[in-house]
């Protein structure tokens, strides 16, 4: 990575994660945006895995190195390491299992107490495919994003809508507000690489999804 005097070459690597309950959607999203692929008969994920992403913002290549875990409890000891340098969060509920939204707001303190930057959070409605029993309406999703500085976007993993544009929302504002020296800095990329060792790669995410392309969200 040869250093010219006009930033060029200089490119931005930096972790998101994806949190959430169990079976929300997570896997299929990531899947979804880094390979344009959806499982409907995915299984829960063991442990962590990620997708690098690369996008072109003013010239310059930035990736994004997408983090998705279990959400069982039983998962609870991979968090610390899981939030380590993440400077992106979607945190994930299902718009058709209240319960889902109902933790967000423990998700939003756990993401607090782990992480150690400032992070870009998107609070993300997943499955509006699922219009016909949804459970939890937009404008519950929209206040809560407000009243916590969230962005907000209602997304279908199954039928596309909004999955790349929550993930390039969060990544561009990531972008906008990190000092480049730090996301260009070989420690933190050197912290990228030391996080990845203790990884264990299996199937998506266990999500039961009728059919259906049901498009609800604004475009």
């Amino acid at each position: 990575m040869g250093s010219s005097s006009d930033d060029e070459g200089e490119e931005y690597l930096f972790k998101i994660v994806i949190i959430g309950d169990s079976a929300v959607g997570k896997s299929n999203l990531l899947s979804r945006y880094a390979r344009n692929e959806f499982n409907m008969h995915s299984k829960a994920t063991i442990g962590v895995e990620f997708q690098t992403q690369s996008l072109e913002i003013d010239g310059k290549e930035v990736k994004a190195q997408i983090w998705d875990t279990a959400g069982q409890e039983r998962f609870r000891a991979v968090t610390s390491a899981y939030y380590r340098g993440a400077f992106g969060a979607l945190v994930v509920y299902d718009i058709s299992r209240r319960s889902t939204f109902e933790s967000i707001p423990r998700w939003l303190d756990e993401l607090k107490t782990h992480s150690d930057t400032t992070v870009a959070k998107m609070l993300v409605g997943n499955k509006c495919d699922l219009e016909n029993i949804r459970d939890v309406s937009v404008e519950e999703g929209k206040s809560l994003a407000e009243s916590e500085g969230l962005f907000f976007m209602e997304t279908s993993a199954l039928d596309s809508t909004n999955v790349k544009k929550a993930f390039e929302i969060v990544i561009r504002e990531i972008y906008n507000n990190v000092s480049r020296k730090v996301l260009n800095s070989d420690s933190y990329k050197a912290e990228l690489s030391v996080n990845r060792v203790s990884l264990v790669n299996d199937g998506a995410d266990g999500s039961k999804q009728t059919g259906g392309s049901y498009s609800c969200c604004s475009r």
